[in-house]
């Protein structure tokens, strides 16, 4: 990185904003910088971000509408991802999780030699990757996100119908349409394991999206199987005979 920093502060408070800015300028003789966006909440980051080219984001962890370590994860999908700062108020939880991690993370009130020497850290090391930040999340996500021409659109986790694995791509699905995201599978499973059930190798569907079954009958060599069928879109999933003892019992009571 050349010339001034290009630094974006994300933090719900304002006066923390500021604090952070003054300490900016007080360490500008070490480290030149420029503070070219701020926002006040993490759907604010990433409407506004991309377009700031930002090379840092100083990023409070506690936010309204997403949190920041989630945020953090959807940034990854970026082109030209910022390194990420991650400011903190007293959470023993957080900072365990990025000390195991090897995150940068300054806790508050910060000060200005730590913060001189965070920068100086990420300048040499650069965006921590997305493994790193999965594995410190406390809970699973709220939202998927698809990079789109360098913005970043986010997918509701509650309005997914299904996921379903085709070549290297995921096709996730909602009542409004479809988009392609670049995550396995299993992980997803994992992470998502309360919210999606595998009715076959290459499939996830929503449990709570699970309206029935339809028995479909053999043909020929095709032998007799089960689809799943979705509220909210009119196709049908095979279930895989391995998983079908598993699948059918995900029906809620009261839906045939």
């Amino acid at each position: 990185m050349s010339g001034a920093l290009r630094i974006f502060i994300a933090d719900d408070e304002a006066p923390a904003r500021a604090r952070l800015k003054e300490l900016l300028s007080d360490i500008r003789g070490e480290i030149a910088s420029t503070v070219v966006g701020e926002s006040a909440s993490g759907l604010e980051v990433i409407d506004r971000l991309p377009g700031s080219a930002a090379q840092v984001l100083l990023l409070d962890i506690q936010m309204p509408g997403m949190d920041g370590v989630e945020l953090a994860r959807h940034l990854c999908a970026l082109e030209n991802a910022p390194a990420i700062i991650f400011v903190t108020a007293h959470d023993r939880h957080a900072v365990e999780a990025f000390e195991l991690n090897a995150l940068d993370y300054l806790m508050k009130p910060v000060r200005a030699e730590r913060l001189a020497a965070a920068l100086r850290k990420v300048l040499a090391t650069g965006p921590a990757p997305r493994e790193r930040l999965e594995r410190a999340a406390g809970g699973a996500r709220e939202f998927f996100s698809v990079a789109e021409r360098n913005r970043i659109v986010l997918v509701p986790v509650g309005e997914v119908l299904f996921l379903k694995a085709e070549l290297k791509y995921v096709t996730l699905r909602t009542r409004a349409g479809e988009h392609l995201i670049e995550e396995p599978l299993v992980s997803i499973e994992r992470e998502f394991a309360e919210r999606f059930v595998r009715v076959h190798r290459n499939c996830l569907v929503a449990r709570a999206a699970i309206r029935g079954f339809e028995r479909i009958a053999g043909s020929g060599e095709e032998e007799a199987h089960w689809n799943v069928v979705l509220e909210g879109t009119p196709e049908r999933l095979p279930v895989s005979r391995r998983l079908w003892p598993a699948v059918k019992g995900v029906l809620p009571e009261g839906r045939e």
